[in-house]
């Protein structure tokens, strides 16, 4: 698989990969000598390194003859997210997709999500796998507070807020769920490459 690296610093490359989980498994397996920290985007990989142990160019060579590893998450445990699924934007997305509620909820309990990375706010993991129906874009007017455990979706991705906060994803409903607790070892519930399923409960 082609990777494109691009420098960050002295302390840092950037890969631009089409697979980051499979890539950054592979290449934790491999745990090059320097490399401190694998930070997971969408579409690259931030590989921090110290330089008094390698250099960009070293690792670069490395990076460029890592193998993306099939099946990345199949050793990951799997977390289930109860919701009750009553949220303000339930009936227009269900609207704009052209489903009923309940057809609606169907479609987003049978997916078979995977956390693909982590942003925004501490424990705000983007989960990939949506039915591409539900694939819609976010709010034109973002709210400005999201209750902590509401479960939304926007664009490819689904997620659950980890604490209250400004947000223009479309809210499906709401979960009890701690997907953060700075109580917690670790305190991210759904770290890259946890698998992810939602069950609909009643409220």
């Amino acid at each position: 698989m082609t990777v494109r690296l691009l420098p960050c610093g002295r302390r840092a490359v950037l890969v631009e990969t089409a697979d980051v989980l499979g890539y950054q498994t592979a290449l934790s397996r491999l745990a090059p000598d320097g490399v401190e920290e694998l930070v997971p985007a969408a579409r690259t990989l931030l590989v921090r390194f110290d330089p008094a142990v390698t250099d960009a160019q070293r690792l670069g060579a490395l990076l460029r003859q890592v193998s993306p590893v099939d099946g990345a998450v199949t050793d990951a445990g799997e977390v289930v997210i109860p919701v009750v699924y009553d949220g303000e934007d339930l009936a227009d997305v269900a609207a704009e997709t052209g489903l009923s509620v309940g057809s609606l909820i169907a479609r987003h309990t049978a997916g078979r999500y995977v956390s693909a990375f982590c942003g925004f706010a501490p424990g705000f993991a983007y989960l990939s796998g949506s039915d591409p129906v539900l694939h819609v874009p976010r709010r034109s007017s973002p709210r400005t507070r999201i209750p902590a455990g509401s479960v939304a979706i926007a664009g490819e991705y689904s997620a659950v807020y980890p604490s209250a906060s400004p947000g223009g994803w479309r809210l499906l409903g709401r979960t009890d769920a701690p997907v953060w607790d700075v109580e917690r070892d670790p305190p991210n519930l759904l770290p890259p490459g946890t698998r992810v399923r939602f069950t609909a409960v009643p409220s």
